[in-house]
């Protein structure tokens, strides 16, 4: 058994950043950084945006450069799982056998694609969109001629029927909401990315469930659904993702749709943190326990998860953020909203460029920029404030003096 000083398990962005942290933060001790997949840390949000889209490289989405881990002096062992966290004798063991003893470990393990129970879920041609191999897999189907079905219209199904519409393909997006998106924007706004995606040539269903997935000799010809048939080359699957909490879990430690962390990540074993979408995270912001499966959250808690380990006291103390493009539609979300919250317009929904906020009794709980931009540091201030709703849609009022 070898023996390391942090060992970090989950090779995504929030791993690589608990790792980078460390190294800045003056940590000397062995850091050792586990991944199931082959490739170093890479950042995932491009792979439904710029790299399927064909703006960039996959190799743009890389963390570190290839040589940053040896030079920082972190052991990588990639295309490696860890199949078992031992509480009591502060070990780790892996799939090959080797077990890594810890001081601290970060359990950063991300999330993985929800699947359907259905009928041809296993055959050729259908995809999930979540790790690297899934982009080029899934562009291979762009373009005319060709038809694409996207099952579920969440924020990565609509990304992908974006990209795939601006290649020439036939789109169909099959969503079982009376709206797209409707639990996080609120009817107006995701009434908004209807037409959105409708008035660029999208087929997007609504209000159907999918009871099928139809082959020919082992490949996926259609999706047989609530509203008919639909004839597809390749199907895409995007119905959320599910926290992969099993190694916590069997470990002991406390999981609730997600390992329970406090303030600082910490778990129920004070030895053991918790980061990224995993991490049902105390938030001293909101007061209450959140988990969030975004960019900016990886980032940040693996940078916090670093500063625990380090002693710095630095706590949970943001509110969540996310962003996406598609087709002439960019944005960026700063906050916690629901689509119990009331919505307030500021600008003309029309033009394209508006901002929206929500509050629930009057406290503003989320806000959003659309091709708006060098405003979101001025939105995120606005957050947890009681503001009139007809002030937050005066476009007289600066958004800087909100909460004057």
């Amino acid at each position: 058994m070898s023996t390391q000083g942090t060992v970090i398990v989950g090779a995504g962005l929030a791993g690589a950043k608990v790792a980078e942290g460390l190294r800045e933060g003056g940590y000397a001790d062995p850091i050792t950084l586990i991944g199931d997949e082959p490739e170093r840390p890479y950042e995932r949000p491009g792979l439904s945006k710029e790299v399927l889209l064909g703006t960039d490289d996959a190799s743009s989405l890389y963390v570190h450069d290839a040589d940053w881990y040896e030079k920082k002096s972190v052991t990588t062992r990639f295309g490696m799982a860890a199949n078992a966290l031992n509480l009591s004798e502060s070990t780790v063991s892996l799939e090959n056998g080797d077990i890594i003893g810890y001081e601290h470990v970060v359990l950063a393990t991300g999330s993985s694609p929800r699947m359907l129970p259905l009928d041809g879920s296993d055959l050729d041609g259908v995809h999930t969109m979540r790790r690297m191999p899934d982009t080029p897999a899934i562009k291979a189907h762009f373009g005319d001629g060709k038809k694409l079905v996207i099952i579920g219209a969440g924020w990565i199904g609509l990304e992908v029927a974006a990209a795939a519409k601006l290649a020439g393909t036939d789109v169909t997006v099959l969503e079982y909401a009376p709206l797209p998106l409707q639990r996080v924007l609120g009817d107006t706004l995701a009434a908004y990315m209807y037409d959105l995606h409708t008035d660029n040539g999208v087929d997007l269903r609504t209000n159907v469930s999918v009871t099928a997935l139809k082959g020919d000799n082992g490949r996926v010809t259609g999706v047989d659904s609530s509203a008919g048939h639909f004839d597809a080359d390749a199907v895409v699957i995007g119905v959320g993702a599910a926290p992969n909490t099993e190694l916590a879990a069997s470990a002991g430690l406390a999981v609730d749709n997600g390992v329970i962390v406090d303030e600082h990540l910490r778990t129920s074993h004070p030895a053991v943190l918790a980061v990224g979408d995993i991490a049902l995270a105390q938030n001293t912001v909101t007061g209450a326990p959140l988990r969030v499966e975004h960019w900016d959250n990886a980032m940040r808690q693996g940078q916090l998860a670093a500063q625990t380990i380090l002693g710095s006291g630095a706590v949970y103390d943001w509110q969540p953020y996310f962003f996406t493009d598609q087709f002439d539609f960019g944005m960026e979300y700063v906050g916690h909203g629901s689509s119990d919250d009331d919505v307030h317009v500021r600008g003309h929904l029309g033009s394209g460029e508006f901002i929206a906020f929500w509050s629930n009794d009057g406290r503003v709980t989320a806000a959003m920029n659309v091709n708006t931009w060098d405003v979101n540091d001025d939105l995120r201030a606005v957050i947890g404030h009681y503001v009139a709703p007809g002030r937050l849609t005066d476009e007289d009022v600066a958004l800087g003096d909100l909460v004057s």
